[in-house]
């Protein structure tokens, strides 16, 4: 696993290459042996010196001012949230000596709500860790169960990639959530063990780790490919647990009067009773009928 000792400078030289010229108003001539922008180019767009930028990126400056950071910020075109992250790394605090990994448990009143939910729900932990859920969200997807990962299986496991029409996506997306989930608190056992056993059997992971996107993860409509009941619409909504460090309450649930209203109440029913085909093939061909009108 990577030394994250620099997370700064790591982070700043990771984002100046998904940069290119063409986007800050920089003339391309010749061939450039870099990818995206030079060292010299982000501390002339950023009003510092070249030199300074780069004891920035060699992590021999680890103390910049605010308004430094927020000059790179633009140049570098972070949104607000991989803003903020910016000015965390740069904030100088002593990094915090490391300590036993923390088991994350779920509060009483919350576990009880997510077994009695009439919709997938389930905890996630703050390393993505499932730490609850109910039986319909393992129907939509057997990997939601306790004491899974989410990061894990959607990396390490092709029956859980196989559920994502954009897998890419869905991956870029998820590993962006889980570096703004952790933030700067990277001598935690738990995100030591699991970035290094991803960026070992990943190499999928180790390249959009190394990217350093940040994005918090937020409510969305999620398509979903079952493979009992075909695609499915949902909107995912992510509810902070109050009392926990980062632990989230995500509910999937449709739009009313859908067929995937339809799917959802099918795939309910199927923990019941197995549906027969003539009734799975009913709200396929509601499905499609939807669709074409």
């Amino acid at each position: 696993m990577r030394d994250e000792s620099n997370l700064l400078g790591d982070y700043v030289r990771a984002r100046r290459e998904l940069v290119t010229p063409e986007q800050v108003g920089i003339p391309v001539l010749g061939i450039r042996r870099v990818p995206g922008l030079r060292r010299e180019e982000v501390a002339m767009l950023a009003g510092i010196s070249a030199d300074y930028y780069l004891r920035l990126e060699q992590g021999r400056d680890r103390n910049p001012s605010a308004q430094v950071l927020e000059s790179l910020a633009r140049v570098l075109r972070l949104d607000d949230d991989a803003t903020a992250y910016l000015l965390r790394l740069g904030a100088g605090k002593p990094r915090p000596r490391r300590r036993r990994a923390r088991k994350e448990s779920v509060p009483p009143g919350i576990a009880k709500l997510v077994a009695t939910l009439p919709l997938p729900a389930y905890v996630e932990g703050r390393y993505f860790d499932v730490l609850a859920a109910n039986a319909l969200a393992t129907a939509l997807s057997p990997r939601l169960v306790a004491g899974a990962n989410r990061l894990r299986d959607l990396f390490l496991d092709p029956a859980e990639q196989a559920l994502y029409p954009d897998w890419e996506s869905a991956g870029l997306g998820m590993v962006a959530g889980f570096r703004e989930s952790v933030g700067t608190d990277t001598d935690d056992p738990r995100f030591i063990e699991l970035v290094g056993e991803l960026s070992l059997a990943s190499p999928r992971f180790s390249r959009f780790w190394a990217r350093h996107d940040v994005e918090a993860c937020e409510g969305a409509p999620k398509h979903i490919d079952h493979p009992q009941l075909g695609g499915l619409l949902l909107n995912r909504e992510r509810l902070d647990v109050s009392g926990t460090t980062g632990q989230k309450l995500v509910i999937y649930h449709p739009d009313p009067g859908t067929d995937n209203a339809d799917k959802l109440a099918l795939l309910a029913s199927a923990m019941r009773t197995p549906p027969g085909d003539d009734e799975v093939q009913a709200v396929r061909a509601r499905a499609r009928s939807s669709s074409g009108r």
